[in-house]
C-alpha cells in the first residue's frame, strides 16, 4: 500500500509541475511585435560583420569586389577556410601575402658575420644584407668605411603566386615585408676559413621555403650568395622568375660631393660581351637589350657588385638606373644607383642560383684577380690614352710603389722616368727650333730682296728649308707624341687608389686637392679654397712658356704669331689655375715637378748639347749637296708655282 501511495503521489507532483510550466510558458511569450524586432536586430548583426569583412577584403585585395573568396588550388581552399574563421587580422594577412601570411609578422633582428676585409649585418626581415663595413678604410671624416647602409639601401625579390581569385589571376609578394627565420649566430672567419650563414622564408609547411645562402671567405671580399627554392613548384604562379630589385643611395666616403658625382655610376657586362655603363655625368634609365654577368654599383674608390655565377641575369625587364640627389637635400650621399633583374627559374621542385657579392676597393690588381672583366670599370682613358696607361704608366707606377715608398717620391721618381723617356722628343723639338733660328738672318735677307710680296717669300723659304734640310713642321711633331702620355696621366691619377688619404708636404690627401686658404667666397669656376699645387703649377707654366717663348724666338714666326704666343703664355696659365684648383693634388704635383724638369732640361740642351754654331755649320754643308726632292716636295713646289703664276695674271689683268 505503502508503494502504491508513492507512486500516485508521484504522478500528481508530475503533473502539477508540467501544468504550473505551460502556464509560464504561455504567459512569458513573447509577441508577434517582439519577435520580429529580435529577428531584424540579428539579421542587422550578421549584415554588419559581413560588411567588415568585405571591407577589410576590398583594401587589401583589388583581385576582388565579392566577400566569397573561391580558389581552384585545394591548399590554398583548406588556408583560405582556416583563415576565414580566425580574426580580421590574419585574414588581412593572408589576402596579402597567401602561404607566405605566417612570415609577415615577426621581430627585427640583426646578427653579424665578418672576415679580414669585412663587417657584415643582416637582417631577418627581407633575409639581406643591411650594411658593409670595410674594415681597412676610413671615411674622410676618419670614421667608419660603411659601404652602405640599411636605410638607405634596398634589396628585394619579388615572388609571383596565385592571386586569391583563382583562375589566370596573380600577386607578388615582396621579400623585404617578410620574416626570415634561421638558427644561426654572430660568427667571424679568418685566413682560409669559410663559413655560410643560412636564412628561410618559409611557406605553408617547413617543407616550403625560400632560403639565402651567404658564404663568407676568411680573406676576400667576395661573398657567396645562393638562392635557393625548395618545394614552392606549387606555391609560386607556374612559369614565373624572381625578380630582384636592388637598390642603394651611395654614402659620403670622401672630402668633396662633386668629385665623387663625377666618378660614380653604374657599369655592367653584357654575357659574352663588352662592359658598358651609363656616363657618369648623366641620370637616366636604361633598359637591358641583353643578358648581363654583373652589374656594379661604383664609387670614386669602392664599389658593390652582384655576380652571376652560372647563369647570366635574364633581360626580361632588366633595367639600370642612376638617380640625382639634390643638391642640400640629403648632404650625407652621394648619388642614387638602382638595378632591376631577373633570376629565371626552371620550375622544379629544388633550385639553386647562384650569385656573389663583390664589396671592395677599385684598385686594379684585385678588381683583375677575379677574371670576369670587372677591372674595366678602371677609367684610365679611352683609346691611345687607355693603352699608355696599360703599357707605360701603370706598370712603371705598381713597380715603384711595390718598394714601399712613399707615394710623394713615387710620383717624383715617375715623373723623371717619364720625362726621360721623352728627352729625345725634347732634344729634337728643340734641335727643330735652333735650326729655324740660325737660318733666320737668311730669312729675313730674303724679306728685303722680295719685298711685300708673300707667295714669292713663302717660295723662297720653303726653298732655303729644303736645301738645308730643314723641316718647320719638325717642331709640331714631338709635341704631339707627348700629348697622349700628358692626357693619359690626366685620367691615371684621379682613378688611382693608392693616391687615396695619402699626405704629402702640405697636401693631406693626394687624390684630391690641397688647400692653404679657404674662402670666405666661392668663385665661378674656381671654387672657395686655394690650391698651393696648382698654384705652383701655373707659376712653372709661365715660366715654361717663356723658355719655349726664347727658344722659338727668331724663327721666323711674324709678328702676329709671335703675339699670339705672348698672349698664349699668360693665358694657359691662368686657364690651368681655375681649371686644377679643384683636380688631384697628386695630378698638380706632376705637372709641376714635369715643368720643372722640362725646363731643366731645356737649359741643359741649349748650354751644353746643341752648339748653334755647328748646326748653322752643318746646314751650309747641306746646301751643297745635291738637292733630292721627294715626290711630296715636287708636288708642292708645283702647286706653288701654279698659284705665284695665278697671282701674277690676276695682277697683268688688273693693269
Amino acid at each position: 500500500m505503502s508503494k502504491q501511495g508513492l507512486d500516485k503521489n508521484s504522478i500528481i507532483g508530475l503533473v502539477l509541475i508540467g501544468v504550473i510550466l505551460l502556464i509560464f510558458s504561455y504567459v512569458t511569450q513573447p509577441s508577434a511585435e517582439e519577435i520580429e524586432a529580435k529577428k531584424q536586430q540579428q539579421l542587422a548583426k550578421d549584415k554588419a560583420k559581413t560588411e567588415q569583412i568585405e571591407k577589410t577584403q576590398n583594401a587589401v585585395i583589388s583581385e576582388t569586389n565579392s566577400a566569397a573568396l573561391t580558389s581552384t588550388d585545394s591548399t590554398q581552399t583548406d588556408s583560405l577556410n582556416v583563415a576565414s574563421n580566425d580574426s580580421l587580422k590574419n585574414l588581412e594577412s593572408f589576402a596579402v601575402f597567401g602561404p607566405f601570411a605566417k612570415a609577415s609578422e615577426g621581430e627585427k633582428e640583426h646578427f653579424v658575420i665578418e672576415n679580414d676585409k669585412m663587417k657584415i649585418t643582416i637582417a631577418n626581415k627581407g633575409g639581406r644584407i643591411a650594411s658593409v663595413e670595410l674594415k681597412e678604410f676610413v671615411t674622410y671624416q676618419n670614421t667608419p668605411l660603411i659601404l652602405f647602409n640599411e636605410d638607405s639601401s634596398r634589396f628585394n625579390i619579388e615572388l609571383t603566386i596565385p592571386g586569391i581569385t583563382g583562375g589566370n589571376s596573380i600577386r607578388q609578394i615582396n621579400t623585404e615585408d617578410l620574416f626570415f627565420e634561421t638558427d644561426e649566430k654572430d660568427f667571424a672567419v679568418k685566413g682560409d676559413e669559410t663559413k655560410t650563414f643560412t636564412l628561410k622564408l618559409f611557406g605553408n609547411s617547413t617543407n616550403e621555403y625560400l632560403a639565402y645562402h651567404y658564404t663568407i671567405h676568411g680573406n676576400s671580399y667576395l661573398i657567396d650568395f645562393d638562392v635557393e627554392s625548395v618545394g614552392l613548384k606549387n606555391v609560386l604562379s607556374q612559369h614565373s622568375n624572381l625578380f630582384l630589385n636592388w637598390s642603394m643611395f651611395t654614402p659620403n666616403l670622401e672630402k668633396t660631393i662633386a668629385s665623387q658625382q663625377h666618378a660614380s655610376t653604374i657599369y655592367y657586362k653584357y654575357n659574352k660581351g663588352e662592359v658598358d655603363y651609363i656616363n657618369e655625368m648623366k641620370y637616366e634609365k636604361e633598359n637591358l637589350v641583353a643578358s648581363i654577368d654583373w652589374v656594379m654599383f661604383r664609387q670614386q674608390y669602392f664599389n658593390a657588385t652582384l655576380i652571376a655565377k652560372n647563369q647570366p641575369f635574364d633581360k626580361t625587364d632588366a633595367t639600370i638606373e642612376t638617380i640625382e640627389i639634390k643638391e642640400g637635400k640629403t648632404p650625407n650621399y652621394v648619388e642614387g644607383m638602382a638595378t632591376n633583374l631577373t633570376l629565371p627559374l626552371v620550375g622544379e621542385e629544388k633550385e639553386k642560383i647562384e650569385l656573389q657579392f663583390y664589396f671592395g676597393p677599385n684598385k686594379y690588381d684585385i678588381l683583375t684577380e677575379y677574371g670576369i672583366g670587372l677591372e674595366e670599370t678602371m677609367n684610365y682613358g679611352w683609346g691611345i690614352f687607355g693603352w699608355v696607361n696599360a703599357i707605360l704608366i701603370r706598370p712603371v707606377f705598381n713597380l715603384l710603389n711595390s718598394t714601399g715608398m712613399h707615394v710623394g717620391l713615387i710620383i717624383l721618381l715617375l715623373t723623371f722616368i717619364i720625362k726621360l723617356v721623352l728627352f729625345p722628343i725634347t732634344w729634337k723639338t728643340y734641335l727643330s727650333s735652333a735650326k729655324m733660328r740660325v737660318l733666320k738672318p737668311q730669312i729675313d735677307a730674303l724679306k728685303e730682296k722680295i719685298g711685300s710680296d708673300k707667295m714669292k717669300l713663302q717660295q723662297a723659304t720653303m726653298s732655303l728649308y729644303r736645301q738645308t734640310g730643314v723641316n718647320p713642321l719638325a717642331g709640331c711633331i714631338p709635341m704631339l707624341i707627348q700629348m697622349p702620355i700628358l692626357f693619359a696621366l690626366f685620367r691615371f691619377f684621379p682613378a688611382t687608389f693608392d693616391l687615396r688619404q695619402k699626405s704629402f708636404l702640405w697636401a693631406e690627401d693626394l687624390s684630391t686637392y690641397d688647400s692653404i686658404y679657404d674662402l670666405p667666397f666661392s668663385i665661378p669656376f674656381y671654387g672657395d679654397h686655394v690650391s698651393l699645387f696648382t698654384l705652383l703649377m701655373a707659376i712653372s707654366m709661365i715660366f715654361y712658356t717663356k723658355a719655349n717663348s726664347q727658344m722659338t724666338a727668331g724663327t721666323g714666326m711674324d709678328g702676329m704669331m709671335a703675339q699670339q704666343m705672348k698672349i698664349m703664355m699668360y693665358l694657359m696659365p691662368v686657364m690651368m689655375l681655375f681649371f686644377f684648383n679643384s683636380y688631384s693634388a697628386g695630378l698638380s704635383y706632376y705637372y709641376l715637378i714635369a715643368n720643372v724638369i722640362t725646363i731643366a732640361q731645356q737649359w741643359i740642351i741649349k748650354e751644353y748639347i746643341v752648339d748653334e754654331q755647328k748646326v748653322l755649320a752643318k746646314l751650309e754643308m747641306n746646301k751643297a749637296k745635291p738637292l733630292k726632292k721627294s715626290g711630296f716636295a715636287a708636288k708642292l713646289e708645283q702647286k706653288m708655282k701654279e698659284a705665284q703664276a695665278l697671282q701674277a695674271q690676276n695682277k697683268g689683268k688688273k693693269k
